[in-house]
């Protein structure tokens, strides 16, 4: 599929009406570089692992460099174009040229996909029908509540009600998958059961139930927990109780952030999949496989079943993908003497990781795995089950042959 990305850039909490009370970006500091896969072998610290981390940019772009941006990008591009997708940092509903940046892109007779946007730009309702009419044919919504004091007083919406309307109206027409992020006390039990009804009326395609962070553990690796103090979150497992509960309530696809997805049975669906495991390359060498607590023992499971002869380690950090050097030192004197292999996405460079998980005269070697073994919410959500499997295979066998090639 040629897709055409469209980055209108803005800043987190500037170019968005403010920070909502639970963003994750709320309370960021100024944070060294952790190193990434991206990083010079020679040098901790990139433009990913320092800026675009923390979504950086200045502010929103100029319409005039957004279109100079496209130009460039249709030139690179072969073949009809499929999708275009908008996207920044900032919130596209509160872009200063949004209906104009929307007429430029819908020129193009393309199909067009707001990649996120919260509403709180959306102060008339009528722009709804505009968006239809100019090719708006998938949106991600956050929706937080369908009560608009709940949602004006922890989205700082000015106008909920207009934007409810806008979210409405598009569910009615197009492809709408909301988002919540679920604080306890705030908008859970009857409120969520509220807000997913009166969704799965509307007619939305699904809903992304996300559970708060609110420590360094859960993710928040910018120097900014708690978001809120004091607020209570959940486990891991009970969230997932809750994904069940109102996916079961609703016509509509409910999935959840970190866990899970019903409707497919991921993250790891492929551990109910014995054919498939089947399928999968043998182990035939050591290694020791690093990974978040939450994924650790799936992928103990799925390794056992292909040989068993690697080891699975899980650090406190809930997240894969957010692993950072801090994890790392905790587990020094716990290691096998096997070589080493981090998630592709670690944030850390790869020569002070080596450094930090040899211990003494052992020098380990470390390598660094696929990017991805499984769907998340976000992304099984507009996934079929065997999409989601086909990920998983693939993921799987990057990951064996990675061991078999530099394992003992």
């Amino acid at each position: 599929m040629v897709q055409l990305h469209v980055d209108i850039g803005g800043k987190p909490g500037v170019d968005c009406r403010g920070f909502c009370e639970y963003c994750y970006f709320k309370h960021v500091k100024e944070v060294a570089p952790f190193g990434c896969r991206y990083c010079a072998p020679w040098k901790k610290g990139c433009d990913y692992c320092t800026r675009s981390v923390k979504e950086s940019y200045t502010g929103f772009r100029p319409l005039r460099e957004v279109a100079d941006d496209i130009l460039a990008r249709l030139q690179m591009l072969t073949g009809e174009i499929e999708k275009i997708t908008i996207s920044g940092g900032g919130d596209p509903s509160c872009y200063p040229q949004f209906i104009d940046l929307i007429e430029l892109l819908a020129s193009m007779e393309a199909p067009i996909h707001i990649g996120y946007t919260s509403g709180k730009g959306f102060d008339d309702p009528d722009i709804a029908n505009f968006l239809i009419d100019h090719g708006l044919s998938e949106v991600s919504f956050t929706v937080f509540s369908v009560d608009p004091q709940v949602r004006k007083k922890y989205m700082h919406d000015p106008t909920p009600e207009a934007s409810l309307q806008v979210l409405e109206r598009l569910c009615g027409e197009i492809d709408v998958y909301a988002a919540t992020v679920v604080l306890p006390g705030v908008n859970d039990g009857d409120r969520l059961i509220e807000t997913c009804e009166w969704l799965d009326e509307k007619g939305a395609k699904g809903l992304i139930l996300m559970r708060f962070a609110n420590t360094t553990g859960q993710g928040l690796i910018l120097g900014n927990a708690p978001v809120i103090q004091g607020q209570q979150i959940q486990t891991p497992e009970e969230f997932s109780r809750i994904v069940t509960a109102m996916n079961d309530r609703c016509r509509m696809k409910v999935s959840g952030t970190p866990l899970w997805d019903p409707s497919i049975g991921s993250p790891f669906a492929i551990l109910n999949e014995p054919d498939l495991l089947a399928r999968l390359p043998r182990l035939a060498r050591r290694a020791t496989v690093i990974s978040g607590s939450i994924a650790a023992s799936y992928i103990q499971r799925v390794l056992d079943a292909c040989g068993g002869t690697a080891t699975v380690v899980g650090v406190k950090k809930e997240i894969a993908c957010l692993i950072t050097i801090e994890d790392l030192v905790t587990l020094t004197g716990d290691l096998p003497d096997d070589p080493i292999i981090i998630p592709g996405r670690a944030f850390v460079h790869d020569k002070e990781a080596e450094e930090v998980l040899s211990c003494g005269d052992a020098q380990r070697e470390l390598v660094r795995g696929p990017d991805c073994l499984t769907a998340d919410a976000e992304t099984s959500m507009g996934m079929s089950r065997e999409e989601v499997l086909a990920l998983e295979m693939e993921g799987f066998s990057t990951l064996i042959q990675t061991i078999n090639r530099y394992g003992r």
